[in-house]
């Protein structure tokens, strides 16, 4: 995972977490719905950086737990029962995306070497050369 619990912490208050997770008001955060959050936000984040990178990221960039932490508490609020999704929220997952779309297309890099790219024009590559003929035309004359 790209994010923690912890780093959600760092960026919402803990009574925040338990009114955006707690359904059942026992008055605790729900894990299983902070780690579907982040599974669900890392996936996204896959999609956009895999077209340039390896992915998942063995050691994610500082920007990628960044994107990761905003993406994720924008599902949370998604997912609850908040009536109005906070304009902060809604403005970092929408400048997360953006960014993510820079990554897939190449005009943003992560810092890291991207992925190498499969063989993509020319068709068909061979280590034989003219030299290499059995049957040419001196060859073959008469037949």
């Amino acid at each position: 995972m790209y994010c923690t619990l912890d780093d959600i912490k760092g960026s919402m208050t803990e009574d925040r977490l338990i009114e955006l997770t707690d359904e059942d008001d026992l008055g605790v955060i729900d894990q299983t719905k902070i780690d579907k959050a982040i599974k669900s936000a890392d996936s996204l984040i896959n999609s956009y950086c895999g077209t340039k990178y390896s992915v998942p990221f063995a050691t994610a960039p500082d920007v990628v737990n960044t994107w990761s932490i905003d993406i994720a508490i924008y599902y949370l609020y998604k997912n609850s029962d908040c009536d109005e999704l906070p304009e902060k929220i809604k403005d970092a997952y929408k400048d997360a995306i953006k960014q993510l779309d820079g990554v897939s297309k190449g005009t943003i890099s992560l810092g890291e070497d991207p992925a190498p790219s499969a063989a993509s024009e020319g068709g068909a590559s061979s280590n034989k050369d003219s030299s290499d003929r059995v049957f040419t035309r001196d060859n073959m004359k008469g037949f």
